[in-house]
Order: C-alpha cells, then sequence, then structure tokens
C-alpha cells in the first residue's frame, strides 16, 4: 500500500475499517470502482463470496438483544431499541432498506430466520458493523433498479396481513417516504387527489404502476398518453390536476 497516494490510502483504510475485508479485496474493489468508495462498496457487496463470513454465534446474541419476552420474533419494542442502537428514527427510509435486506413479510417485525438471514447477506455480525453499512444502505436508493425493487418490496412489507390492497393512510405515508427520496413533484397533489376523490384501499397495479407514471411522465404531463395502459385511477389523477389548473391541458 506504500505505493499508493495519500487519498488512496486513505480510501483503503475505510473499505477496509467498513467492510471487515482484506487489503487485497479492498484494492481490487476500489481499482474496479475507479477509486470512487460508493461504487466499491456496490461492487463488494453485489459479490458475496468476498464477504466477511458473520459469526453465528454474534448474530443468536445480538438476536436475543431484540427478540420480544414473549414470542420468538423481533417486534415493535425490538425495532425501537434497535434504531436507538443503530442511531437512526424508526421513521427514517433507511429502515425500509434494512427490512427489504431481510426480506421481512410484515412492517414493525422480523422472524429470526428474516434477521439473521439479513445480516449474513449484508456480511453483519456486530453493532458497529451494522452502524458502519447505514452509509451503504442508504446509498442504495440512489440506484434506479435498487430502487424499484424496495419501492415494490415496500407495499407487500406495508400492508395489513391477510389484505390484498394497502390501506390508504399507510399507502400516502409510503409515497411520501420513497418520494421525499426520489423526488416526484406531484406526489402532494396525488395524496390530496386519493383523499378527495379515492378515499379506499389502494391495489398493488396502482402502486407499482405510479412509479411507472412518476418516472416516465413529466410533472406538466406534455407526454402523458391519455391512450397509454394507465390504471383508472392516474387517469382520473390527470382529470383533476387539469380541473384544478395544476397544469395546462396539452393541445
Amino acid at each position: 500500500m506504500h505505493k499508493l497516494g495519500r487519498g488512496h490510502r486513505d480510501k483503503v483504510q475505510q473499505f477496509m475499517a467498513i467492510t471487515g475485508t482484506s487489503e487485497k479485496v479492498a484494492l481490487q474493489a476500489l481499482k474496479a470502482s475507479d477509486w470512487h468508495l460508493e461504487g466499491a462498496f456496490d461492487i463488494f457487496y453485489s459479490q458475496p463470496q468476498v464477504k466477511s463470513i458473520p459469526d453465528s454465534r454474534h448474530l443468536e446474541e445480538l438476536y436475543n438483544r431484540y427478540k420480544d419476552p414473549y414470542v420468538d420474533m423481533i417486534l415493535a419494542d425490538g425495532i425501537s431499541l434497535l434504531c436507538n442502537d443503530l442511531q437512526v428514527d424508526p421513521g427514517d427510509i433507511v429502515m425500509l432498506v434494512v427490512s427489504w435486506h431481510m426480506k421481512a413479510a410484515t412492517m414493525c417485525e422480523f422472524s429470526k430466520q428474516e434477521f439473521i438471514g439479513g445480516l449474513q447477506s449484508l456480511g453483519v455480525d456486530s453493532l458497529e458493523k451494522f452502524r458502519e453499512r447505514m452509509q451503504f444502505m442508504r446509498s442504495e436508493l440512489k440506484d434506479e433498479q435498487k430502487f424499484r425493487e424496495i419501492y415494490n418490496f415496500a407495499f407487500g412489507w406495508a400492508k395489513e396481513k391477510g389484505q390484498k390492497s394497502l390501506a390508504l393512510d399507510t399507502a400516502i405515508g409510503m409515497w411520501q417516504l420513497l418520494f421525499a427520496e426520489k423526488q416526484w413533484p406531484l406526489v402532494d397533489h396525488w395524496c390530496q387527489f386519493l383523499q378527495a376523490r379515492h378515499n379506499k384501499a389502494i391495489p398493488r397495479d396502482t402502486w407499482s404502476q405510479l412509479l411507472e407514471f412518476a418516472r416516465t411522465v413529466d410533472s406538466t404531463l406534455s407526454n402523458y398518453d391519455a391512450e397509454g395502459a394507465w390504471p383508472y385511477l392516474i387517469d382520473e389523477f390527470v382529470e383533476y390536476l387539469i380541473e384544478n389548473g395544476i397544469v395546462q391541458k396539452s393541445s
């Protein structure tokens, strides 16, 4: 490492500290990403074979710290303690990314398999490593494909058990959280429209198509195709925007 400049040396040391990996692996990942730390993390975490293997005893200890005293799961109190230990707010979107990594079936709970499996996939077996990994998980929201996966995961994660649709209040809360990250200018109008005109649960099709609409149709609707295969609710939203003078009808 003595042949490297100071800036590169610092990045190697930082990469090794966060990932717990060897200097050789750190150099490979950083060189492959043209010395961009976030890119190097992406490369490292997309190749499970190069991750440090978490200690199963430490994983058990972590699980037992947060496990409910009466049920073999981590429930709301345990997640609140976890957030406190990670120094993040329970409403922080990074906790949605954590749940995505754990493939959690339901909001505010982790089964033992979900919790331990998620930490193993992240290469985490201590709170210190978990805290260090938070920056990487935040960066995943900036990746278009990962954001889409997290967005679609959120529907099943946030809905009530046994329900096919997502309660409107929950859907609105999730959209405000997700689109604060993705910056869709019409999100507040969409939520107001739903409360004024819809007031029903949101089906999965509308949930998934809205991201496509937000991604592909500009906020002035200049490229909106009324003949396109949008769910009726999105077509009604467009009419609402025009009726209320929020956008001008394109000629």
